[in-house]
């Protein structure tokens, strides 16, 4: 697959490409270009251009375009989902659960768009204005460099491209080095579908450089990253300059706090739902499995009989739980991090190994304490389970909040009084009662506190982040 410029699939100016590895088979399915500068410079000239001209179409048409986009990718949901499971290693099932799941971000965003709007402000609040009519409207930011994660490449390209295409603003796409050949797949259906070619760009290579020189253009008005913190801390630095808007869903290390009482076999689904799933590798999935000690060993020795059954293997296959790890780098950090867990003082309980390359065992770490890093600061991007004890409600919530992150979290109890003392004293965009943490709708302002970043996703609030509000006064309208 090629880079998409201005309509145009295009190799990257020095010929330079980046092979795309199959992470369940080790073999290489396509390659695609390392933008050059010059690559870059030149989506950023075309978008503006782009910016101009898809702000003039009316918004009907806009919502009609997108909706075009949305069928089409219903019509080719066989071959995308294939293509995805190849790239990203996820298992085919949820490949399918994505692909709804950006078809349906698309349509959420389109119907509130079209109920989306400025608003009319007092008459004669002041002396000095009466007479006067003020309103405001919503305009495009201009142009949008939307910065993905390979872990979730589908559902963030609709949390990203959707609303920024929808209020008029042009995009430029950066996929992961990961997963680069789904974005592309759709980015071609969006100009199938109608979007003018330079509204809609895709530039493919490395993250450090593009993403740099993205952040650092004055050609960007906004930028949407999904990444880790460090990334986003650096992608800031370089927008301050041009005061850049700056939109980043960072880093996590999101726990479930489970009280005696709660229903144990219903803690351990839910513990599988926040942790299991892409084999780990979510950013909201449950990290910390904080557990009131009177129910701690019950709960454990549940939850390993339960590990015991996950099936690791064939992504293709619809009983397997999850497929691989991302790459073998990805693997080999989170064998790591288990390693300095054990050497920290946990013990392995079952799991720990990293095996074929790009797998790894479902792992159950007990003896945990919150003074290791994982309990805190370290971020295990991997199917990883620690157990840490605790007594009464104030330590639970203590442990919770030693993390520097703050995106998710969940809490099971039969008291809803300690459930709402958890949920509002808990430092976390979201709270889930009587589940885990891992849990998000297109509807939910999706974000979080402290180091895990800054402005929400979803349908309720992004249009907001996407658009400036102009107000307009009618001067003496009503005095005439």
């Amino acid at each position: 697959m090629k880079m998409l410029i201005n309509g145009k699939q295009v190799n990257a100016s020095d010929g330079k490409t980046l092979e795309v590895t199959n992470p369940a088979t080790l073999e290489v399915i396509d390659t695609v270009p390392i933008a050059s500068y010059q690559d870059v410079e030149t989506a950023l000239e075309v978008a503006q251009e782009g910016k101009k001209l898809w702000k003039k179409i009316a918004l009907f048409d806009r919502v009609a375009i997108l909706r075009k986009f949305i069928a089409l990718l219903e019509n080719n949901m066989e071959e995308f989902t294939w293509l995805m499971c190849a790239e990203s290693g996820k298992t085919l099932v949820s490949c399918v659960d994505e692909t709804k799941a950006c078809m349906g971000i698309f349509e959420s965003y389109c119907e509130k768009a079209k109920n989306y709007g400025g608003e009319t402000l007092p008459q004669n609040s002041e002396d000095r204005v009466k007479g006067d009519i003020i309103f405001t409207i919503k305009e495009p930011l201009g142009v949008v460099a939307c910065i993905l994660p390979f872990n979730y490449p589908v559902e963030l390209y609709a949390h990203k491209v959707a609303p920024a295409l929808v209020m008029g603003n042009a995009v430029i796409i950066k996929p992961s080095s990961e997963t680069p050949m789904c974005n592309i797949y759709l980015t071609k259906l969006l100009l199938e579908a109608g979007v003018p070619t330079s509204a809609v760009q895709v530039v493919t290579g490395g993250g450090a450089r593009i993403g740099r020189q993205l952040a650092g253009s004055e050609k960007i008005d906004a930028i949407s990253l999904t990444g880790s913190t460090a990334v986003g801390i650096e992608t800031m630095q370089s927008c301050a300059k041009n005061l850049t808007h700056v939109f980043l869903e960072l880093g996590g290390n999101d726990p479930i706090i489970i009280f005696e009482g709660a229903n144990l076999d219903k803690a351990v689904e839910e513990t599988l739902a926040g942790r299991a799933s892409n084999a780990g590798q979510t950013c909201c999935g449950t990290k910390r499995m904080i557990v009131q000690n009177s129910i701690k060993e019950k709960y454990t020795q549940k939850l390993l009989e339960a590990l015991k059954k996950i099936k690791v293997g064939n992504p293709l296959e619809e009983d397997t739980t999850y497929g691989p790890l991302i790459s073998k780098r990805a693997a080999k950090d989170v064998e790591q991090q288990v390693q300095k867990t054990i050497e920290q003082g946990a013990k392995c309980l079952f799991g720990g190994k990293r095996f074929h390359t790009t797998y790894f065992e479902p792992t159950l770490l007990v003896d945990v304490t919150p003074e290791m890093n994982i309990a805190h600061e370290m971020e295990v991007f991997g199917p990883v389970f620690p157990v840490i004890g605790f007594d009464t409600v104030e330590e639970a919530i203590t442990i919770a909040n030693l993390a520097p992150y703050g995106l998710s979290s969940g809490v099971m109890t039969q008291d809803m009084c300690v459930a709402l003392k958890v949920a509002t004293e808990i430092e976390a965009g979201t709270c889930v009662i009587n589940g885990c943490g891992n849990y998000r709708s297109a509807h939910l302002a999706f974000g979080g506190y402290k180091m895990t970043g800054i402005g929400r996703e979803g349908v309720t609030h992004t249009l907001d982040e996407y658009t400036q509000t102009k107000s307009i006064a009618l001067k003496q309208m009503l005095n005439l």
